[in-house]
């Protein structure tokens, strides 16, 4: 059981070590991608997806208009 676990873990770290590669992360503070605990890495990259996603869904600033 222990192992199962254990290597779910690893699983999921390797995949979001992946994922963030993808996204030009390499290191960040001097730490590589395989130095992060699980938590960093997830908050890492739910925030970058955060960030892209707005990016990709903004529009054009609205201008104001006034009309005499």
């Amino acid at each position: 059981m222990k192992n199962n676990l254990r290597n779910a873990v690893q699983q999921k770290r390797q995949h979001l070590i992946d994922e963030l590669l993808k996204l030009g992360v390499f290191k960040k503070n001097n730490k590589h991608l395989y130095e992060w605990t699980l938590q960093d890495l997830e908050e890492e990259y739910v925030q970058l997806k955060q960030v892209i996603w707005i990016h990709t869904n903004s529009s054009a600033p609205k201008t104001s208009q006034t009309f005499e």
